[in-house]
Formats: C-alpha cells, structure tokens, sequence
C-alpha cells in the first residue's frame, strides 16, 4: 500500500487518530440519564460537531431528537454535479458493565501487548467515527473530495430508542443521498474484507410480573404462596426449547444462510465459549445467527444472592430482547413474542409488558454499484483479498429507517467491529491496522463511486 498516495497519507494520520479516539474514548457517552450523566453524551456530540466544523463542513448541527438525545449533522460540499454520500456512525457506547473485569480502564483507551487499542467504543462505534475523518482527510490531500458528504453521528443507537429514526422521518430531505455507508459493521475477521448483508431486527420489553401484596416468610407461607420469581423463570424458560433454540409460538425458527459460512470451531474461539459447554439451537452457526430468531434474557430484577432474605418474591422483572432476521416483520415479532409471554405466565400471576424498543431487519442490494466500487476499494486495501458478503445479528434500525424513506439510495455497512473486538463485552478493542485499511477502503470507495 505504500505506493498509494491515500494509504499513505492515512499511515500518517494514524498517531492523530490515536489521539482522537483516545478523546473521543474518555467521553463515558452512555445514553441511559439514569446511569450515566447527560453532560457526558453532550460533551461527545460537541466534539463530533467540533471536528466537522474543523474539516470544513457547512450546516453543523446539534439535533434534539424525539428520545431525548442528540444527534450532529453536518455538510461538506463536493463539485457541482457530483454525488452525494452519506457516512454514518454513533458516539454513544454501551456502558462497560462489570468494570473490575476490564483489565485496563474501559474509558482510558489503552495499547497493550497485542497491539490493540482497549476501551469502551472504541470499535463500536467511536473508531467509526475516527475512520470516516481519515477517510476524508486522506482525499483532501490528494486531490479533493470528488462527492457531496452528509456526516450523521447517532446519540444513541445502542439504547435503540430510535430518536434518530423518528427524526429523520420527521425531516424526510435530511440524510437524501445516492449512498450510505454505515460505519457500525465489521469484518468476518481480522484482514478479511466483509461488507455486511443482512442485518437481524430486533425488539425489547420488560417483562414484569406480581402475584402477592407484599414478600412472605418462605417458612411459613412457600409451598402455597404464588412465587412471582418462579413464576418468571418458568416464563423465561418457555422461549427457549431443550437444545437452545429459540421457540415463540407462532414464530419460525428454521431459515437458512445462504453466503459466506461460519466454522463452528472458530465461532466458539470467537464466542470464548468455555471448554465443555455446548452451542446451543440447531442448524449450522450461520443459521443461528444471521437467519433465525434469537431471544436472550437481559437482566433480572430479584434480590441479590448476598442480601437475600428467606422470602417468596411477590414481583420480579426481566428486560427480554428479541432479535428478528430479515423476512420476520419485527412488529409482528413483538405481538407473537408479547402473546407468548402472556400465555406461559402460570398460576394466574399478573403480567405486565412494558415496550423498550423495535427495529426492523435488514437486507441489502449486493447487486447495486456501489458495491462493485466497494469490492474495487477492498482488493486494494486488503492486496489478494476479495470482498465477502456476511450477515450480522446486530441490529442498526436506521437501515431501514434510510432504506424506506430513500429506494434509490444504496446501504453499505463495513466497520470496525470484527469478533476479536469483543463488542458490548468488557475489554472491547480495536485493531489499528484494521483501522488504518478500513479508512483507505473507504477513501477509494468515495472515489470510485464518484467515477462510476
């Protein structure tokens, strides 16, 4: 790549980049108030808002979305006549959860011995947003930026309480473009070249349920007295069949993946899946998490184990999500989903069902222009790799959010989130070569679509 004026400018801009992501990285931007202080989100989006003012960019914006949230727009001009791009990523993160389990701070963005980069964001998706400024920057030094960009920075894509979704509803000529690259992707692995295909759609509720006026003795009232936590896990226990799979009455659970395979071996080395312990539902890997259903149980209200008295439990809650492959109306998802739960609640116990959070799945067209220049890009990029097409479980509800409100516009999704990022998890990382090849791949992407 050294003979190639944009790889090598990106080379040099990578101490810079270092330097932002290691800034942007500080930012504890968790989109949840009740954890985590707004001011820490606000502080993010004005550095995003910062540095596109400091490349140019016209029309900055901070903008209130319907969630309470911010997202920063902004607008750099190409020649006349010119395409118009959209680059998309979010500076909201996950919080870090068990902070003891980092091995280095989760907002203190630390190199270790392997050479990657360690912080919460800094694949998902702050290094997206670090990938789109060396994109840019890498064009203006050779020559210009040869399209129009649209910038889009999400304030909270990972509490997918779609603020942004509604807002460009709202604003329908906002984010209009012939192309979107979305930054919040990954490769299949490390050096392998991957544009995300399909992404799985997802919804979120709270599940709650009460069946005493108040806590009992379990001595003197357990073995009679309706347990409202046992109650729960038999509910919990109903979406899943005995090998795993996911099983919602009237949902399902047997698509298949057609593309790029997943070796089971290497999923459970990417999965960290411990010595002995199964995968679980049927099918091939590719299967399970790109084409079917998936239920997962993310947290429990209950007592504690240390603390915890001998009392039958009138009230527990769990927050359910469910992930919905393309095919599978995610609303309709959610009826199945909310009608199965009141169904398998038992004993007559009191369920209430509190909506969180839907997007709809995504599927792309592999077949649009865009993607033959991105496949150019990517053999330059990655010398003697050739562009693969995966899906993802993960869900962006943006997609189809553009896809609806724009036909024409062709979606891309390439990032920095391959499975050694660790993403959501503590110690998430990221590869500065990936980085670095990402970058110059979407610099020449811009090019190549400028000319096609």
């Amino acid at each position: 790549m050294s003979s190639n004026p944009v790889a090598e400018t990106v080379a040099s801009l990578m101490p810079r980049a270092r330097a932002e992501l290691t800034e942007l990285v500080a930012f504890r931007s968790v989109a949840d108030f009740e954890q985590f202080p707004r001011s820490e989100s606000e502080a993010a989006a004005n550095w995003v808002a910062d540095a596109l003012r400091a490349e140019g960019f016209q029309d900055v914006a901070l903008l209130d979305t319907p969630d309470g949230t911010q997202s920063v727009y902004g607008y750099l001009p190409g020649p006349e006549g010119a395409k118009t791009v959209l680059l998309y990523a979010h500076y909201d993160v996950q919080p870090p959860l068990d902070e003891a389990g980092w091995q280095t701070p989760p907002f203190e963005l630390t190199e270790r011995e392997d050479g990657r980069w360690y912080g919460r964001g800094a694949a998902d998706c702050k290094g997206g947003l670090v990938m789109h400024l060396l994109a840019l920057r890498a064009l203006k030094a050779d020559g210009g930026i040869p399209v129009h960009v649209k910038f889009i920075a999400e304030g909270s894509e990972e509490q997918g309480t779609g603020g942004l979704e509604r807002y460009a509803e709202a604003h329908p000529g906002l984010l209009d473009a012939n192309a979107v690259v979305i930054g919040d992707a990954g490769n299949f692995r490390t050096g392998l070249p991957t544009v995300t295909a399909t992404l799985r759609g997802m919804t979120m509720m709270r599940v709650r349920i009460d069946t005493l006026e108040g806590n009992l003795h379990s001595g003197q009232f357990g073995g009679a007295a309706p347990d409202a936590l046992a109650a729960l896990i038999r509910v919990l226990d109903s979406l899943r069949a005995k090998d795993g799979s996911t099983t919602i009455d009237g949902l399902t659970p047997d698509a298949s993946w057609e593309g790029l395979a997943y070796d089971e071996e290497q999923f459970r080395k990417d999965a960290k899946v411990l010595d002995g312990v199964e995968l679980i539902g049927d099918g091939t890997v590719a299967d399970r998490i790109w084409a079917r259903p998936a239920v997962t149980v993310l947290g429990i209200d209950c007592p504690p184990v240390v603390g915890a008295t001998p009392s039958v439990q009138a009230s527990a809650r769990a927050l359910v999500s469910l992930r919905v492959p393309p095919g599978i109306d995610a609303a309709e998802a959610n009826k199945l989903l909310r009608a199965h739960i009141e169904a398998h609640t038992p004993w007559g116990a009191r369920v209430s069902i509190e909506q969180v959070g839907q997007g709809q799945p995504f599927s792309a067209d592999t077949t649009s222009p865009a993607y033959a220049a991105m496949a150019e890009a990517m053999a330059v990029a990655y010398p003697g790799q050739e562009m693969q097409y995966a899906g993802q479980g993960g869900s962006i509800p943006l997609c189809n959010t553009l896809a609806s409100l724009y036909p024409h516009a062709e979606i891309l999704l390439i990032g920095l989130s391959e499975p050694a990022a660790q993403i959501h998890a503590v110690n998430e990382s990221v590869s500065p070569q990936e980085l670095e090849r990402l970058s110059i791949t979407e610099a020449l992407f811009l090019r190549n679509y400028a000319a096609s």
